[in-house]
């Protein structure tokens, strides 16, 4: 039997709960350690997930632990440290999106990791959605046809609105001088990038609808693809959705992607229905579940870490990779700001 990859985690926060139930159901790992600064916080990992071994200092806990990889779970102006240390003691990342608070520095991390030789994977678990996977498989088999025409995604999360936004789950993202397109956008760039390709142009219209928060909590996005396709996003998490906010947050939106010979469609409950030009509409059987978070993407984002830690296989977002998702979401703002198209890049 081969030993199992040794991994530590850094971070107890409300997301972190995800990341450490689906560490526990992956055979080919052990999570040796974490690391928190909040003993609060580190007693409920502890006993939630049964990890003795906690440190104050992750510092410490990555010389005493020697582990292969690193699962860094913590706020993005603390990505850059971390990743550096780690890097410096030949220990592999998996790192939380956003990777940093601004371009220079997310470089900056993927630069460092290459330099001394370890793997970085940035935790972008949208695209390891289930219905993303399954929509990408009818993409990849020509479903709508081999052209391409348009994607669209509207998404209402509804917990942003009134005087209490975000405080019960993530307070933080009230300071957030960039708010909606730098949390929350960059998961959906990151798909439109998976379905369609690279992304050669940008418009966009970015907005404030709850002045209790400093950054946007509303954008309307076009994407121009080197296909020849366009993107459309129409999103903001203060207005409601139909179904309830926790109902949204399963598939964070509804998606109609047409090609030259159909349409796909998701709903907020996970149905895919494919329709051909002249037939009628017909569901699409696939897997998905109600566990833990948006059908489970956690555990699928960090199978597919541990797969290519084994293998030698390219992450599908890599540092490098992720650089690509992330200049779409500068060229956005740019694009607001400006109030015309931007070119990516």
């Amino acid at each position: 039997m081969k030993p199992k990859l040794r991994g530590v985690c850094i971070g107890a926060g409300y997301f972190s709960h995800f990341q450490y139930a689906a560490w526990a159901r992956i055979p080919e790992v052990a999570i040796t350690a974490f690391s928190n600064r909040d003993p609060g916080r580190a007693k409920v990992i502890q006993e939630t997930f049964g990890l003795s071994r906690h440190y104050a200092d992750y510092r410490e806990m990555l010389d005493q632990e020697k582990p292969d990889f690193v699962d860094v779970i913590t706020p993005p102006p603390s990505h850059a440290p971390i990743c550096e240390e780690a890097a410096r003691r030949g220990v592999h990342i998996i790192c939380q999106k956003p990777l940093a608070p601004t371009m220079a520095a997310a470089r900056a991390i993927v630069a460092g990791a290459r330099e001394q030789g370890v793997r970085l994977m940035v935790h972008e678990n949208f695209r390891f959605q289930p219905w993303h996977r399954q929509i990408k498989k009818m993409l990849d088999e020509a479903a709508v046809g081999p052209k391409l025409h348009s994607l669209a995604l509207r998404c209402r999360l509804g917990d942003g609105w009134g005087e209490d936004a975000y405080i019960p789950r993530q307070p933080y993202f009230r300071d957030y001088p960039r708010l909606f397109v730098y949390e929350t956008g960059v998961h959906f760039i990151d798909t439109f990038r998976y379905l369609a390709g690279e992304i050669t142009r940008v418009s966009a219209w970015l907005r404030r609808l709850n002045p209790v928060i400093k950054g946007e909590d509303c954008a309307l996005m076009v994407f121009e693809f080197a296909n020849g396709a366009i993107g459309q996003l129409d999103a903001n998490r203060y207005n409601e959705p139909r179904c309830s906010p926790a109902e949204a947050r399963y598939t964070f939106g509804e998606f109609l992607v047409e090609g030259d010979a159909g349409s796909i469609r998701l709903s907020t409950d996970g149905r895919i229905t494919l329709q051909k030009l002249g037939e009628p509409e017909t569901p699409v059987a696939y897997h998905h579940e109600r566990r833990d978070f948006a059908g489970d993407c956690c555990c699928a984002t960090q199978r597919h870490f541990v797969d290519c830690l084994i293998s030698g296989r390219e992450f599908e977002t890599s540092g490098s990779e992720y650089l690509k998702t992330l200049a779409v979401q500068e060229a956005v703002y740019a694009a607001a700001a400006k109030g015309r198209p931007v070119q990516v890049g």
